[in-house]
């Protein structure tokens, strides 16, 4: 039986021919392009280690290791050729609109079973399907009881998943003939060109051996994403369109032969337009501190000796928070990058403005410690419409002059980079991001494993690791196990050392193949710990780290009206025609007022304000400004003040005299306390102010009973005892008795939401790697009632984006910026590039019901799902809409958002 090559694999985005039918790229040409992209995947991109997971779990050598690769990868659309996906109503068509395969089914041997055009198996499944019993049949290793659990239909589930999600486990009975539950696949011709198609290409990728071994977690990472990068980087329809096959091509054997001599010559230029290759890092250099005993030191003097006993893994800092901490955990990554052959880092933190402050530090540290060329992307809700205009816009707001940014912009990807889409952005040699990132890969979303083929290959630094909440705790622990498996190296920083830090040190001990038994952080700070990647075994330094910033933190809690009691504190900064100072409001609202009232009070007061609710472009001019003037070397030449919101809190690199709060939980508070200059910061606690709405209310009170009416706290030795008091059981046991009911009350509701968010994170996450027992369909299970705002409860507060616009003209500065630009005329499709700069996070809760001005090609476009169009009008000099129990306004000071009554 020869190949068929009229069976088709790709059309769309490949034109018509001169008489108007659609062009078409055979199946077989598709499938020879994929394994040879992943000959290129495995030579150049994987790392070592990556390689050396496949090769121990497949117990072959690694040339053979390859070959399989690149076969398995050219196997992952054989499930096309079935009738459903060649027949269907949409496929490519002829100049008289029919479909091109239309003359199969009058063929001999091409005839199908009534309601095989209709079932609707999809391709990917049917892969699974069919090819779990053909693995079997050459002698992969199979099972009767349990399928699931050996090498054939591990391969094929693997390749089945190859959409983003991989299917539930096939029986024996079912796969052995699938065409009886499926009828869409097809028998007669329909199976032998199958098998065709798979013996042509495990002839030309030369995978003759068979392997013994089984599919470890691991392995199927790995290999799933590598198949997965290889049928895009070999979807890519521009490429395809260079090496379109000629009508009278046949796909006889040498044929196959010439086009994969050809494929595998276009396939290494594929991989270097990624942007993916040639990335490592340095051997590092010893660092020289003046003060010997400092965690950056001792670290560095500590860590590398114990990286090259045992291999890399996790660290652990427990610090207060600084540049240093921040500089001390990226030095941990360099030490461990380079110890596992790391290929990149990606740099986690709890929101979006504090990814934004990082990323000037993270980019100093990219410069010294990465070799060969980099690419970095900016990667949290409010830049993953379009990644690399992001960066750049970013780059440019940090931009020194006119003319060039700092750092330069080499190292942003071009707005039409392969990367700069939603899927691969974490790819990137150098990412910074929130850690949302890093949970949605234990989440059954599509291309879940995806995310931990990314993080496989990188170091991942989790900064304020502890500033999730429960249910962010719990998915953390469970990332932290699969980080372990895969042997990816960790640094987590942390303000100090608790219980939940303790199990984030028991996870990646667990996974590595340690035993349930706990593990313990030391209590005093600074403190760091190591546990290696190889047996799960906890290390300590030799020698502790001392504490370079020592001082004494001085807390004053007043009672006043809260714009009065700020208004007071900053009088005596302007008074003395010096001074720093950061106030904290709970709201932007909050924010914009209290900016006005103090800009207009004291005029002699250098204000600025900063807040979540700006569009992305002024949020980030205003952080690098506050960079330059709120820097411990810089700073205005009078009084000035920071007017904010909590979003600042995890911003590092200011330094203020004074920093004014209103109630917060301890760990809040002393974050803020953290951005004190000097020996002797001070802060100033509005007990009469709002609290965030995200606070929780029982820590906030039992914050402000320890706090009192003020305290004086010796940084940093004090600061694990007052967290301990704060958090402590026996509490209420010192309080009187209404005191105690009241806040027993706050904190059993307390109770009651983290055993809630903790049951829905633990049902919804995906099975550790040493649950899963082969079967791969469990990444990717479907939960009844799984709903998005289920989904986005657990990830933390939902977000929507929106953009303003007047008359199709974006609104910056209170004038019409640019006019709204299609990606053509016949939809009027907006292009989301476009948009990134413009863009405004606000919470969901704040605009439920709003349903916004966006046209149905709007609405229908993927990218722009969870943008917000308003069309305002202007009024009073600012931007009004009212409409759908909302009024929002926007102004050069961000936007608010007001209930109507």
């Amino acid at each position: 039986m020869s190949l068929d090559s009229r069976l088709w694999g790709k059309a769309a985005g490949l034109g018509k021919d001169a008489r108007g039918a659609h062009r078409t790229h055979p199946l077989i040409c598709h499938l020879l392009d994929t394994a040879a992209v992943a000959e290129v995947v495995w030579d150049e991109l994987l790392t070592s280690h990556q390689r050396s997971m496949v090769v121990g779990a497949l117990q072959v050598p690694d040339g053979e290791a390859r070959a399989l690769a690149a076969f398995w990868a050219g196997l992952h659309d054989i499930g096309k050729i079935s009738v459903p996906f060649q027949l269907h109503w949409a496929g490519p068509k002829n100049a008289d609109g029919e479909l091109l395969t239309q003359e199969l089914s009058g063929e001999r041997g091409y005839g199908f079973a009534a309601g095989a055009v209709q079932d609707r198996q999809s391709h990917e499944a049917a892969a699974h399907w069919w090819l779990a019993g053909i693995f079997e049949a050459i002698g992969y290793p199979s099972s009767k009881r349990r399928p699931q659990s050996q090498l054939s239909h591990a391969v094929a589930q693997m390749l089945g998943g190859h959409g983003g999600r991989y299917h539930p486990a096939v029986r024996g009975k079912d796969y052995r003939c699938p065409a009886v539950r499926h009828p869409g696949l097809g028998v007669g011709r329909w199976e032998e060109q199958r098998r065709v198609h798979f013996d042509e290409v495990r002839r030309v990728t030369g995978a003759a051996a068979v392997p013994q071994g089984r599919m470890t977690p691991g392995a199927a990472v790995v290999l799933t994403g590598l198949v997965i990068l290889s049928d895009w980087l070999a979807s890519i329809e521009v490429e395809i369109q260079t090496r379109l096959t000629e009508e009278a091509w046949a796909g006889a054997s040498e044929d196959l032969d010439a086009y994969w001599k050809t494929a595998r010559e276009t396939a290494l230029r594929l991989v270097q337009k990624t942007d993916l290759l040639g990335t490592g890092f340095t051997r590092p250099d010893p660092v020289h501190c003046a003060d010997e005993t400092s965690l950056l030191a001792n670290m560095e003097g500590q860590l590398p000796d114990l990286v090259t006993e045992h291999g890399p893994g996790l660290v652990v800092v427990t610090s207060s928070p600084s540049e240093e901490r921040t500089e001390a955990a990226l030095r941990a990554a360099a030490a461990l990058g380079h110890a596992a052959g790391a290929r990149g880092l990606f740099y986690a933190l709890p929101t979006g403005s504090s990814a934004d402050s990082h990323m000037a530090q993270v980019h100093a540290f990219a410069e010294q410690a990465l070799t060969g060329p980099w690419r970095s992307l900016l990667l949290h809700s409010s830049s993953r419409l379009k990644p690399a205009e992001a960066a750049k816009q970013w780059a440019q707001a940090h931009a020194t002059g006119d003319v060039s940014a700092e750092p330069g912009e080499e190292w942003a990807p071009a707005a039409n980079s392969w990367l700069n889409s939603h899927h691969r952005a974490l790819l990137a040699a150098l990412g910074t991001g929130t850690v949302d990132e890093l949970l949605q890969a234990v989440l059954p979303v599509k291309f879940n494993v995806m995310r931990l083929f990314a993080f496989s290959g990188k170091v991942v630094v989790v900064d304020e690791a502890h500033a999730r909440g429960a249910w962010g705790q719990k998915l953390m622990l469970r990332f932290l196990e699969w980080a372990a498996a895969l042997r990816i190296p960790v640094v987590l920083a942390a303000m100090s050392a608790d219980k939940s830090v303790d199990a984030m040190l028991a996870a990646y001990h667990r996974g590595a193949g340690g035993g349930r038994e706990p593990m313990v952080q030391p209590r005093r700070l600074p403190a760091w710990s190591f546990v290696d990647a190889q047996s799960g075994g906890g290390h300590l330094p030799r020698q502790p780290a001392g504490a370079v910033r020592a001082g004494t933190l001085s807390i004053e809690v007043l009672d006043g009206a809260p714009y009065d009691e700020i208004r007071a504190a900053l009088v005596p900064l302007v008074e003395a025609g010096s001074g720093r100072a950061v106030v904290y409001r709970s709201t932007p609202a909050e924010a914009i007022r209290t900016f006005r009232q103090l800009s207009q009070d004291l005029p002699g007061l250098e204000a600025t304000l900063v807040h979540e609710q700006m569009r992305n472009k002024d949020r980030w001019r205003r952080l690098a400004a506050c960079r330059n003037t709120f820097s411990p070397d810089g700073g205005s030449s009078g009084p000035s003040a920071l007017v904010t919101t909590p979003m600042l809190e995890h911003v590092r690199g200011l330094r203020f005299d004074l920093v004014v709060s209103g109630p917060a939980p301890l760990a809040g508070l002393l974050a803020r306390a953290a951005q004190g200059a000097a020996d002797q910061p001070r802060l100033v606690v509005l007990r009469a102010d709002n609290k965030s709405e995200l606070d929780d209310v029982a820590l906030v009170r039992r914050t402000d009973i320890v706090l009192g009416a003020g305290r004086t706290i010796s940084m940093p030795e004090e600061v694990p005892l007052l967290l301990d008091e704060v958090y402590a059981d026996e509490f209420v046991d010192r309080l009187g008795e209404d005191a105690a009911r009241e806040l027993q009350q706050l904190d059993n509701r307390r109770t009651v939401r983290e055993r809630r968010a903790t049951g829905a994170a633990g049902w919804l996450q995906v099975p550790g790697p040493r649950e899963l027992d082969g079967d791969l369909g469990l990444l990717s299970r479907d939960h009844p009632g799984m709903e998005p705002e289920l989904l986005s409860c657990v990830l933390g507060e939902e977000m929507v984006h929106v953009v303003c616009l007047h008359q199709g003209f974006l609104l910056e500065d209170g004038v019409l910026k640019e006019k709204l630009v299609f990606e053509s005329n016949r939809k009027r499709r907006p292009k989301p590039g476009q948009l990134v700069p413009y863009l405004i996070p606000v919470p969901q809760r704040l605009v439920e019901g709003v349903t916004g001005d966006a046209n149905s090609d709007w609405r229908g476009m993927a990218a722009l799902k969870n943008v917000l169009r308003l069309n305002m009008a202007p009024e009073d000099g600012t931007w009004v809409r009212t409409g759908d129990g909302r009024r929002f306004r926007l102004s050069e000071l961000g936007l608010t958002v007001d209930q109507l009554p």
